[in-house]
């Protein structure tokens, strides 16, 4: 193809949440701009300009607004019930009670094409099949959602996504700057997780199995690498503990105050932040940090004369003293007697009463089992996910509890507020999620099969962007850096390998690498070939493009930019998948629609399937006016490879909305 270097931007700009909106398309001749490549002049206003609007802290809104406004889906029949009014699901009788309140006016549900590719990507992180698609649509059947929700639960790529999700949540990866556990340790995690999924292993015994484990080998022990990869190098061990503690309060709590705890009381640090958090004290943050101090980590080489690799060994010490108070050195500032008090003994900090170990336990199993117990634990397990299908937390930041401003029964003196956007939903969430005994797959059921995740993202009328915390529209979601890639690989029928280092089996989907630094670390094998013609990996800088973060210093983001725009533009590893190649089994998304609508006479046809195969809707009258046009104004095999290309570069591609 003689692809032209085209002078269009055609991106959301900004980081979410903090920068700018901007959509914008340069104003040249069609000529300059090599119209029959782009997407934006082939289906977007002609000369239109998106101006940069600041962005508000209505980030959802503005970010939804923008991209709602390029969506060309055709028209299509939503569900006929109002959203809310005939749902018997937990969910929708909080957040519709709640717009019914505040005077709103929620979305339309969502009509079956947006929902089977909106459900299939938050639940597997993949786009549905065109066969499945048809006939989910086609069905007449009124339970098919929550039908096809279970088919996406018990498929193999729902463990794929919530492994990489929880990959990311834990901060999997082969080195944190602190201590290394190697290719060998990021891939034994990383099978514990999986495989944890795969069995439908409830959370609590997870986060229990994870923060008492012990054992000999974290090589062949995945959960051991919780504690190793929460190792402070270069000072006491209370670092370490500290570390452990501040690890365990965010991820499994949501409580990431209680970093800056552990190294000064609230009082005067937290006072216009958090309203229990300015109450605590060092002291308080210590006694959580004790559960750890009777717990040891060791190096063991691989080979004695070696000092790496190493694999480590996580052992209870039960002889070793409690918290000491006896350091003036290392990452936190001093920590000295209080009085008399020379050891701090482990005690729970997140509850009224507290609690201890019992004579005998493990000090660490006593941390896993009293926050089984605590409501916190739900609640913060609930408001993660609820951030993944949702866009934001019912709390968000999802990792800042104020646990003083959550009972709305109870609230807090002026000028603080009640923190939860929906606190009797939070609330109501969390008690049943322990009733259901911490399942994730009863969470996301729930959530997939309520009339408020199935809100439309498009909304007709004027939208205030007060209702944003109401969650009465759907907020888009831009797709993750793998899910781009495995989107690309799975419609085009031209697949990928991926070799990775450390023993980790051959995958073929970038969901299923095991970090997300490069390729996962990965080797690169020899090159997939496809009727001659090399059909290239996703490379480190196209994944990292999409900001999946390195799990230490950087978190997976859900920004967008121009350099995303630009390697779905340019990149090799698009180009060679919107080519017409193979034959047969091994014949690729265009070279198989050629066949199939040889004559022009069937352009609507080819377009329509072509749509369904790539968007996962049927194109409007618009889109296939416009696509029959330029389907017949050159070479027929050119314009459909172009045409192919431009759905890949279309913010209904790019975008779960």
């Amino acid at each position: 193809m003689n692809w032209k270097h085209i002078a269009i931007t055609f991106a959301i700009a900004g980081p979410v949440g903090t920068g700018l909106v901007a959509i914008s398309h340069a104003q040249q001749p069609e000529e300059e701009l090599g119209v029959e490549h782009a997407e934006c002049a082939l289906f977007g206003p002609k000369g239109e300009r998106f101006r940069i609007a600041p962005r508000n802290r209505n980030s959802q809104s503005a970010l939804t607004a923008a991209v709602t406004s390029m969506l060309g889906t055709a028209k299509t029949k939503a569900a006929e019930a109002a959203p809310g009014a005939e749902s018997d699901n937990l969910i929708d009788a909080f957040v519709f009670k709640a717009i019914r309140e505040a005077g709103a006016i929620p979305a339309a549900k969502t009509n079956d094409y947006e929902f089977c590719r909106r459900v299939s990507l938050d639940l597997t992180g993949r786009v549905p099949a065109v066969e499945r698609l048809t006939q989910f649509v086609q069905s007449g059947d009124p339970a098919k959602r929550a039908k096809y929700v279970e088919e996406l639960l018990a498929s193999p790529e729902w463990a794929d996504k919530w492994t990489m999700y929880f990959g990311d949540h834990f901060e999997n990866t082969e080195n944190n700057t602190q201590i290394q556990i190697f290719a060998q340790g990021r891939n034994s995690y990383q099978s514990y997780l999986k495989k944890s999924l795969e069995a439908n292993k409830k959370y609590d015994v997870m986060m229990r199995e994870m923060i008492a484990a012990t054992g000999d080998n974290a090589w062949e022990k995945g959960e051991l690498n919780w504690f190793g990869l929460g190792f402070m190098s270069g000072g006491p061990a209370q670092d370490t503990n500290d570390l452990q503690a501040a690890n365990t309060a965010e991820k499994f709590l949501g409580i990431s105050h209680e970093n800056c705890i552990l190294c000064h009381d609230g009082r005067r640090h937290l006072d216009t932040m958090s309203l229990w958090g300015k109450t605590e004290t060092r002291r308080e943050a210590w006694e959580l940090a004790a559960f750890f101090t009777k717990s040891s980590m060791e190096r063991v080489r691989v080979n004695p004369d070696n000092a790496t690799p190493y694999y480590l060994r996580v052992l209870n010490r039960p002889t070793v003293a409690d918290y000491a108070l006896n350091t003036t050195t290392g990452n936190r500032p001093a920590r000295q007697p209080l009085g008399a008090l020379r050891n701090v003994t482990p005690n729970y900090p997140f509850a009224a009463d507290g609690g201890r170990p019992r004579a005998g336990e493990p000090y660490r199993d006593a941390l896993g089992r009293m926050i089984s117990a605590d409501i916190q634990f739900a609640r913060a397990t609930v408001n993660y996910f609820w951030k993944q299908f949702f866009g934001k937390g019912i709390v968000d930041p999802p990792n800042q509890f104020d646990l003083d401003r959550l009972d709305p029964d109870n609230p807090p003196p002026e000028p603080w507020t009640i923190q939860p956007s929906n606190p009797y939903l939070l609330n109501a969430l969390a008690k049943e999620f322990q009733k259901n005994q911490f399942d994730l797959k009863w969470l996301m059921r729930t959530i997939a099969a309520s009339d408020a995740y199935q809100l439309q993202s498009r909304y007709e009328g004027e939208w205030n962007p007060a209702w944003e915390n109401l969650f009465a529209r759907k907020f888009v979601r831009r797709l993750w850096g793998e899910e781009v890639v495995d989107a690309i690989a799975q419609v085009s029928y031209m697949p990928v390998t991926y070799a990775v280092t450390g023993g980790f089996p051959t995958v073929n989907w970038a969901m299923q690498l095991p970090g997300t630094r490069g390729l996962g670390n990965a080797t690169v094998a020899p090159e997939f070939r496809v009727a001659g013609i090399v059909t290239t990996y996703a490379n480190a800088s196209f994944l990292d493009s999409f900001l999946r973060g390195n799990r230490v210093e950087e978190e997976r983001r859900s920004d967008t930019s121009v350099a995303q725009i630009l390697n779905v533009m340019n990149d090799r590893f698009v180009h060679d998948r919107t080519r017409a190649v193979g034959a047969g089994t091994t014949a690729s998304l265009a070279r198989r629609l050629l066949n199939k609508y040889s004559a022009a006479t069937n352009d609507n046809l080819l377009i329509n399937e072509m749509f369904l195969t790539v968007l996962s809707r049927p194109a409007s009258p618009d889109e296939d006016r416009q696509s029959q046009v330029m389907l017949r104004q050159g070479t027929r095999q050119q314009k459909v490879e172009d045409l192919l290309w431009a759905l890949y570069n279309k913010a209904d591609f790019l975008f779960n909305y």
